[in-house]
């Protein structure tokens, strides 16, 4: 199988798996018990809090979640004060926020271009006195744009509000800016395992606990972690930081060889161009059927959208922002590739997505 579903996850890379081996077999010591051998588990989460951290902003505390769904969903409910966010954001925010207004909290959701940008001036306007927290996407997940979270960071603070960075598609891939308040982020983006990810708070930031127990992860965090999940995150967030301007470089070279061969056969990518991570390419070709496509090339793995909406039937809210029609979404794939993604691969793929592509119009 050619893998394209990078957004969705990515292969658990090799220094991951063995990283996580010693704690799935013999050291399985809780590491909250203060005996040698839970000490011995503790150590190995405290270097990987160290390596997934070195990743991030100075300043903060590194607290490990289930995963990026938790930590978002605390960010939000462990503050207060009015929100303003983004329409392309993904569904554990909006979700989220729109739990919140039923509880009263006042909701903003900003507007984009068809660039899939926030609309500055729409932001500037609803970032006053009075919001507690801006939230907003560093990478789209289903178009990969790059959002100006620096900026946006910027204007909460002089409103007096924090900022929460939604880096799950990013952490890793793009540089996180230093004035975010709260940054979410997951393993399994960045070839590490599914289970775990962290929730980064600045110093001085407080939150209400969105979990209430024993209190094991400071400030506020309660469940006993998983010393395995910690170590495999580790490895894959010290893997990514060495290799950050490889792995980039490679995403930019597949991106732009992927993109013009799409765009000489009739294809349109979907979104900015250039203020996108370029391990991500979401077309669109009028008329095709995309779950016949994704059926008839099983061999290859794609997306039509977010895997976290797979199933739902909606068509995507991510291209319903950017001004495509229902339709338009409909006819849109999501390819995404990295580390692991060969060049001939790739190109292999897409020539035959695109055959059958044209197939379908054919015979209709």
């Amino acid at each position: 199988m050619i893998y394209l579903d990078y957004q969705a996850t990515t292969p658990l890379a090799p220094e991951a798996f063995q990283a996580m081996l010693p704690w799935l077999q013999d050291n399985f010591a809780n590491p909250h018990s203060a005996h040698p051998a839970g000490r011995a588990a503790k150590a190995a989460v405290e270097a990987a809090r160290d390596q997934v951290a070195a990743l991030m902003p100075t300043g903060g505390t590194l607290v490990f979640t289930s995963g990026a769904t938790e930590a978002l969903n605390w960010a939000i409910k462990g503050t207060t004060g009015d929100i303003v966010t983004i329409a392309t954001e993904h569904a554990a925010v909006l979700d989220t926020v729109e739990a919140e207004a039923r509880r009263g909290r006042k909701i903003t959701v900003l507007p984009v271009g068809s660039d899939g940008l926030v609309e500055f001036a729409a932001a500037r306007e609803a970032i006053r006195p009075g919001v507690g927290l801006v939230a907003a996407m560093l990478v789209n997940n289903e178009i990969g744009t790059i959002q100006p979270v620096e900026q946006l960071a910027r204007l909460a603070h002089e409103a007096g509000a924090r900022f929460l960075c939604d880096a799950v598609q990013g952490y890793g891939r793009e540089l996180i800016p230093d004035n975010c308040d709260l940054v979410a982020i997951s393993a399994h983006k960045i070839h590490g395992p599914k289970g775990i990810g962290a929730l980064w708070v600045r110093d001085g930031v407080a939150l209400e606990p969105l979990l209430h127990g024993g209190g094991q992860e400071k400030p506020g965090r309660s469940g006993t972690l998983s010393p395995a999940l910690c170590a495999g995150f580790g490895a894959a967030a010290k893997l990514a930081k060495q290799r950050f301007g490889a792995d980039h470089a490679h995403a930019e070279q597949l991106f732009r060889a992927g993109l013009a061969r799409m765009a000489s056969m009739g294809w349109t990518l979907n979104g900015s161009q250039e203020e996108r991570y370029h391990g991500n390419l979401n077309l669109r070709r009028e008329g095709l059927d995309v779950a016949r496509l994704m059926s008839d090339l099983r061999d290859i793995a794609f997306s039509a959208g977010s895997a976290c909406a797979s199933g739902s039937g909606r068509p995507s809210h991510v291209l319903g922002a950017i001004g495509l029609t229902d339709a338009q979404a409909r006819s849109s794939v999501r390819i995404g590739f990295g580390r692991y993604t060969t060049e001939e691969e790739l190109m292999a793929a897409l020539d035959r997505i695109d055959a059958v592509a044209r197939a379908q119009k054919v015979a209709a």
